[in-house]
């Protein structure tokens, strides 16, 4: 398990607990992450109580009845309730994951809820995406072809070609495996990450793309590509059971491959 650790200069300092309404018997108190950078404040850890007597099964229906019955100030993005858009995805319990896919009866005890660890916290539990965005763009992914295609007809595949995407295009880019990885911690600046790397290897494996030499060109670098240590943090915390690591084994193997033909 991947456990968020601060420095104690840049912990969170305890905020407000909120208790739950008299007589409820089922509880559970929920620590979430709050900043605020207009108040000028340092970051601070509230408890929320909750009847979960009163609130659906996931992580992410304690934090909307906290939004819409508690505290409207906290700050968190989400969207589609069902593990596809990756909005929600946060640090629970010491592990990245999707709060709307993760079960409260999953945790023991009180639930830790912070923002995805080693980015820039936007708002409470809202990270800033635009350098993983930015990366992602970097590395074109669209199928490149240079041949012109048949008329009124669609670029095809083989059945056979269609599966090797499988655990692949999954990748709803939530940024659990990324924001877990010490690599890209220290080298996220040049190291594209496990999300990206995944994603350029669905490109390279495409058997319509046409752009192979040039994919694997971009990649062949000490930083883009070759920071990855096998460490497989990224593994282990994909919400979707998806698996970068050997997607950048496999573009290791293909550059080892091209260089000894």
């Amino acid at each position: 398990m991947l456990e968020l650790r601060l420095p104690p200069e840049s912990r969170p300092q305890k905020g407000q607990k909120f208790s739950a309404p008299e007589g409820s018997s089922n509880t559970r108190t929920f620590h979430v992450y709050r900043w605020d950078p207009d108040k000028g404040e340092n970051p601070c850890i509230e408890s929320y109580e909750i009847d979960l007597d009163d609130c659906g099964p996931m992580v992410l229906d304690a934090i909307l009845k906290i939004k819409n019955e508690i505290d409207p100030s906290l700050t968190f993005r989400r969207s589609c309730r069902e593990g596809i858009c990756g909005s929600c995805a946060m640090n629970i319990d010491g592990t990245n994951t999707l709060a709307c896919t993760k079960p409260i009866s999953s945790i023991s005890g009180d639930v830790k809820i912070n923002p995805l660890p080693h980015l820039e916290v936007v708002k409470d539990l809202v990270p800033d995406m635009t350098h993983f965005y930015a990366q992602y763009a970097s590395i074109k992914p669209w199928i490149r072809t240079q041949s012109v295609p048949l008329p009124d007809q669609e670029r095809l595949q083989s059945q056979e070609d269609r599966e090797k995407l499988d655990g692949l295009y999954e990748c709803i880019l939530c940024a659990c495996c990324s924001t877990s990885c010490p690599s890209y911690w220290w080298n996220g600046d040049r190291y594209l990450g496990p999300a990206i790397l995944l994603q350029a290897y669905r490109w390279l494996v495409d058997s319509r793309d046409e752009d192979t030499g040039e994919r694997l060109d971009e990649l062949d670098d000490p930083f883009r590509l070759y920071r990855c240590h096998t460490i497989m943090n990224c593994t282990s915390t994909c919400p979707k059971g998806l698996n970068p690591a050997k997607a950048i084994a496999e573009t290791k193997k293909m550059l080892l491959e091209r260089q000894g033909a």
